[in-house]
């Protein structure tokens, strides 16, 4: 086999492991989203039943006009937005400035810290449920959203700080001098030199940050203990009932849950390409 042959070859045999992998990744999102669609004849069948014969909007109708715990759906949509855009705001500020400082100051217990943030992230979730549980009640914030939020700004803070800390030690400081000479001061040069720059990085962050307070289901479950505080993935157990399981109504609620999710990513992806070369320009 010549060189050419073999590098077409490799380029075949990537190209379809990496179309494989995208329809095993794809494959339960389509699932869940014709399973709504689905009638309960097809849901509930031995057969396998690939997509749909006959559309039905009755699962979706539902979920929207009956609502889940004597709420209405929308209620619990509003709740995991103040939760996931609370956490992203806070949780990106706090990763942006302690990963600038990580990055561009040496102090003693630097490399402690790191460690420290990267065991941290090792632990599971439930593991820290217990103590967290304890600490928001003891400060007075259970059932309440901010008590909810600041648990989520913690358990996404450390993967925030390590992935910002490389886009800022990424960019050249030599650019921050240059400001610098021209007479920029410091927040000058934060905000307008290094700032654009981590902007990639930024929204990689909040995309993590949005989709782990919009999926969380264990501290929203146990932190709020009335209903109208419940979020999207709590209410959705709520199809879990003792004469079986509405998997119809849950494909339906969870396709619903799924559509924040791709519109907040659509709003925030423009700016991963922008901030690649804004800042790095004088004028």
């Amino acid at each position: 086999m010549t060189p050419l042959a073999r590098k077409r070859l490799g380029k075949i045999l990537l190209n379809t492991a990496g179309v494989l992998v995208f329809l095993y990744a794809v494959f339960p999102v389509y699932w869940m989203v014709a399973t709504g669609f689905k009638e309960n004849d097809q849901i509930f069948t031995t057969e396998f039943v690939p997509f749909p014969t006959h559309f039905t909007f009755d699962h979706f109708e539902r979920v929207l006009t009956e609502g889940v715990a004597n709420n209405s759906i929308w209620l619990y949509m509003r709740n995991s937005a103040i939760v996931a855009l609370g956490t992203v705001l806070i949780g990106s500020a706090f990763a942006l400035l302690s990963a600038t400082a990580i990055a561009r100051f040496r102090f003693k217990g630097r490399g402690v810290f790191l460690v420290v943030l990267l065991v941290v992230q090792m632990l599971p979730a439930e593991g820290l449920l217990i103590p967290l549980y304890m600490m928001v009640k003891r400060v007075g914030l259970g059932d309440n959203f901010i008590g909810l939020i600041v648990t989520q700004v913690a358990l996404t803070l450390p993967f925030g700080v390590w992935m910002l800390r490389t886009f800022v030690a990424a960019v050249p400081k030599s650019l921050e001098e240059a400001a610098w000479i021209d007479g920029a001061g410091r927040m000058q040069t934060f905000w307008k030199v290094l700032f654009p720059l981590v902007a990639p990085g930024l929204v990689a962050t909040s995309i993590f940050s949005f989709i782990t307070a919009w999926n969380d289901l264990v501290f929203a479950l146990y932190l709020m203990s009335e209903s109208e505080g419940y979020t999207m993935p709590v209410a959705l157990q709520y199809f879990f009932g003792q004469k079986g399981v509405d998997w119809g109504a849950i494909m339906a609620g969870s396709t619903l849950m799924t559509i924040p999710v791709v519109v907040f990513f659509l709003l925030v992806q423009r700016r991963m390409v922008s901030g690649l070369v804004a800042g790095a320009v004088k004028g």
